[in-house]
């Protein structure tokens, strides 16, 4: 068995001192202040490097955000303020640096959008005398930004990355100019910065992807006709190895193969509409199904070469990591049982699988992140998400299944008041964002939020939620406002069987499609909240067709993939809340960030103007230089508290 699962908090010059928070002790008697459910979390990320012999920790210590880099006893080699840039991923440069992502929202004039989301990366070296640099910012030649990341390999000359980079067109003066945003494949030495041009970008009205191989060769490029859905896999040679046709656009490449002479890609069969794998020869040869009658969360890549390594199922029964190797598959199951009881998972894993970093969180935990010596076996805790928030103030989360009005099996993920009985309680019900998302049982910390302060939490998984396989995830195209709505009525009535909730007392919240779905809750149905709050949420079907048909440029295949899933445009306007403000039967809070480039403020500004009109109470909460993620921890912060407030007033606890 693993041992060592206690606190070894080893001395470093971070000392994660106050981390430690005495999980398990007593709750005091008020719960947590909500600025310690709405912060970033005190440690976003962690990384390993391949050879498992460093540390990258994105964290916040004493009251300092930063991105810290550890050696293998803890100590610490480098750290670099972070304030408030917006952490999008992380990954090691072997042991000679980190690749730190983040984005930056950017104004724009004479686009097809207002606002672009440019993510950028930075390279900061282990070596704290060295500078950290950003790829592309010191090359005129290539817009200042990243446009897709195709991996960081080990070549014979080095560590290199490649990214997509747009390409600045020039005048016949020899001035800039902006040509198109297709971008190209570039090389960056991730030593000297030096970039050098792989592949060209797409042609006009097409998108294309990349594969790079183990020792940084292109091994195939994946191309699509946005206009007509055609789409081909290719090496560079221009030998294809697998092609067709896709109305709605639904195929993309996946990877390399375990054994590195072989592609992944996914299809959508035409006549199932399911998206199944499939595995073609770099050598060429017929493609053949690939994990066929599995049903796969997500795909797990080595991060030395790239090739696959395994799969993690999609299985409530069984979501244990299964990967090609038999001697990585026993080392990763006994991390992953070890932690069964603690819905231990694995993010990360050195090359060799000697050195794993699991997460736990949920009942009794509000987030925990362990590194575990497999071959040793021990662990050690290395930090805590909210060190705030203790154990015992935690409350209990627990997977609720129920049925819907006609039928189908459903699920949902219910969060109670820590330490209070389970039994009319009042309620908020948080459908989850996407739509093509789903809920599961850990700590969620706006739900943990919500039931400290006294409420039953449902997060119900409706229709259109992923989770359950493709067929499940189709039986929600067409379906805004009908049956994917009245999914999550459906969970209420249940819970309010059960004698769990008040159905005299609740509210439903939601962000981005859950803003909708809360939007839908108190237009569409009638009769069911008390109150409803909006975040970042679509209030108008044809306004957000518009805006992604826009961004697409008027791609068919987007045009055609839309419309599949918000069914047909005559039935738009009969579930869109802002068409149907006259209707609102409670009290509306709507808030939303200026800096959204996923769903615009002015769905939220022409709600609030239709409520207005109609003479229905509303309120219009605006989150400055905010994004569609609440990526700050400051409007995170303000959010909570508004949308706490606004519950508070209209559907108190007690």
């Amino acid at each position: 068995m693993i041992r060592g699962m206690g606190r070894v908090l080893a001395a470093c010059a971070l000392a994660f001192a106050g981390l430690a928070a005495a999980f398990g002790v007593n709750a005091q008697d008020a719960p947590p202040e909500l600025a310690a459910y709405g912060q970033l979390p005190a440690v976003e990320d962690i990384a390993i490097s391949p050879s498992g012999n460093l540390l990258a920790i994105v964290m916040t210590l004493n009251g300092q955000r930063q991105l810290a880099i550890l050696d293998r006893n803890l100590a610490l080699l480098r750290s670099m303020p972070l304030e408030d840039l917006k952490y999008r991923g992380l990954a090691f440069v072997g042991d000679e640096s980190v690749m730190f992502r983040y984005s930056t929202t950017v104004n724009l004039v004479d686009f097809n959008v207002n606002q672009l989301e440019v993510m950028q990366a930075a390279i900061v070296p282990v070596d704290r005398t060295q500078p950290t640099r950003t790829v592309f910012a010191e090359n005129r030649s290539v817009v200042n930004g990243v446009f897709g990341f195709f991996g960081l390999r080990e070549t014979a000359a080095g560590w290199r990355g490649y990214f997509g980079a747009v390409e600045w067109g020039r005048t016949s003066f020899g001035q800039t100019r902006f040509d198109h945003g297709r971008p190209a494949l570039y090389e960056v030495d991730m030593d000297t910065f030096h970039i050098r041009r792989v592949a060209v970008a797409a042609d006009a009205n097409h998108s294309r992807d990349w594969l790079v191989g183990p020792d940084g060769q292109l091994l195939a490029l994946f191309d699509m006709g946005d206009e007509t859905g055609e789409w081909s896999l290719e090496v560079p040679s221009g030998r294809v190895l697998a092609s067709g046709q896709s109305a709605v656009g639904r195929v993309w490449m996946l990877g390399l193969g375990a054994t590195g002479d072989s592609v992944l890609y996914a299809n959508e069969t035409a006549e199932t509409g399911n998206i199944d794998w499939f595995e073609v020869p770099l050598a060429g040869g017929s493609p053949r199904p690939f994990l066929p009658n599995v049903r796969a969360e997500r795909l797990l890549w080595s991060p030395v070469d790239g090739r696959l390594l395994g799969h993690i199922p999609d299985d409530a029964e069984d979501s244990r990591a299964v990967l090609h190797d038999p001697e990585l598959q026993s080392r990763v199951r006994l991390a992953i049982r070890s932690l069964a009881e603690r819905n231990g998972e694995l993010l990360d894993w050195a090359g060799d699988f000697n050195r794993v970093l699991m997460h736990t969180s949920g009942t009794g935990d509000s987030g925990t992140w362990i590194l575990m010596d497999l071959l040793g076996r021990s662990a050690r805790e290395l930090g805590y998400d909210r060190p705030r928030i203790l154990g015992a103030q935690v409350g209990p989360v627990s997977v609720v299944n129920y049925t819907a009005g006609d039928g189908l099996d459903l699920d949902g993920v219910l969060t109670l008041p820590a330490g209070r009985e389970a039994r009319g309680l009042p309620l908020i019900v948080m459908p989850h964002g996407g739509p093509h998302a789903h809920d599961e049982a850990g700590f969620d910390w706006w739900a943990q939020a919500y039931a400290s302060r006294g409420y039953a939490v449902f997060q119900p998984n409706f229709r259109g939620s992923t989770g359950r396989g493709e067929n499940f995830v189709r039986a929600g195209f067409g379906q805004w406002g009908r049956l994917m709505q009245t999914d999550i009525s459906d969970g209420v009535a249940y819970l309010a069987q059960q004698g769990t909730i008040d159905p005299a007392r609740a509210c439903i919240v939601g962000a981005s499609y859950g803003g909708y779905a809360a939007l839908a809750g108190v237009t569409v149905q009638q009769g069911l909240y008390r109150c409803a709050v909006a975040v970042a949420g679509v209030s108008d079907i044809a306004a957000y067709y518009a805006s992604e048909n826009r961004e697409a440029m008027q791609a068919d295949t987007v045009r055609a993939s839309l419309r599949e899933q918000l069914g047909p445009r005559e039935q738009w306007n009969a579930v869109s809340p802002r068409r149907l403000a006259a209707r609102a039967d409670a009290p509306i809070l709507l808030i939303h960030g200026r800096d959204d480039t996923v769903v615009a403020y002015s769905h939220s500004a022409a709600m609030a103007d239709a409520l207005r009109d109609s003479g229905k109470p509303v309120e219009l909460v605006e989150l400055a230089d905010e994004d569609h993620w609440l990526s700050r921890s400051e409007t995170r912060q303000q959010m909570l508290q508004a949308t706490m407030d606004f519950v508070l007033e209209h559907n108190p606890p007690d």
